[in-house]
């Protein structure tokens, strides 16, 4: 089977596939940020530069209604990122620094 420009479809299905084809990393990080937030975009842009997939949460801007970061987080700030047995929350600095050290090439 063949995806796109005929590479082999990796068997993590076709988000993973896409990535692989466009040169990405696939990973399982999962961003909980807003689109307003400086500090998530900080995050995001490292994220875009390094080439790495990613799943995004868009939180409400009221704290008392992030109750999903507050389930994987134990509290309300952002962003927040969580990658398997990895959280780091409420510290932009701290994501890209967890990022560069896991993911950088």
């Amino acid at each position: 089977m063949t995806f796109l420009a005929g590479a082999p479809l990796p068997r993590q299905g076709a988000a993973a596939a896409l990535a692989h084809m466009r040169g990405m990393t696939d990973t399982n990080v999962v961003l909980y940020q807003a689109e307003w937030c400086p500090y998530c975009a900080r995050v995001r842009a490292k994220m875009t530069d390094m080439l790495l997939s990613y799943k995004v949460v868009n939180v409400p801007h009221d704290h008392g209604k992030r109750t999903v970061v507050q389930e994987v987080s134990g509290q309300t700030g952002i962003p927040t990122m969580v990658d398997g047995d990895v959280t780091i929350a409420d510290d932009d600095e701290a994501i890209i620094k967890y990022l560069e050290k896991k993911y950088a090439s």
